[in-house]
């Protein structure tokens, strides 16, 4: 999605990490006024990764926002991954695990 001729363009990044380590980035420039969705379809990363466009969580700089949400210049929009443990228990499993380690010295 280019600017309209004579409009300044938006500049934005659009980010998704399909799992831990890995980070799929795209630099877009947008007309003004554009929104998070409009990134996101603009960005092409929900059909790059299979992503399905109901229920998708998005965010600008870690914080959450709606899919109508108006960008700024240089808004960072960010695709979120379900959370595939509860955080409660993955703090659980740390403490465990550090508890047994610090055992074994």
């Amino acid at each position: 999605m280019a600017p309209a001729e004579g409009a300044p363009g938006l500049h934005v990044e659009v980010v998704y990490c399909p799992r831990p380590g890995v980070t799929d980035r795209v630099a877009l420039t947008l007309r003004a006024g554009a929104t998070a969705g409009d990134a996101l379809h603009a960005s092409g990363l929900a059909q790059r990764h299979d992503l399905r466009m109901a229920g998708l969580r998005l965010g600008i700089w870690c914080r959450a926002c709606e899919p109508g949400t108006l960008l700024r210049e240089r808004d960072r929009v960010e695709i979120y991954r379900p959370l595939t443990v509860d955080p409660k228990e993955a703090r659980r499993l740390r403490y465990t695990r550090h508890k047994e380690r610090l055992a074994r010295t």
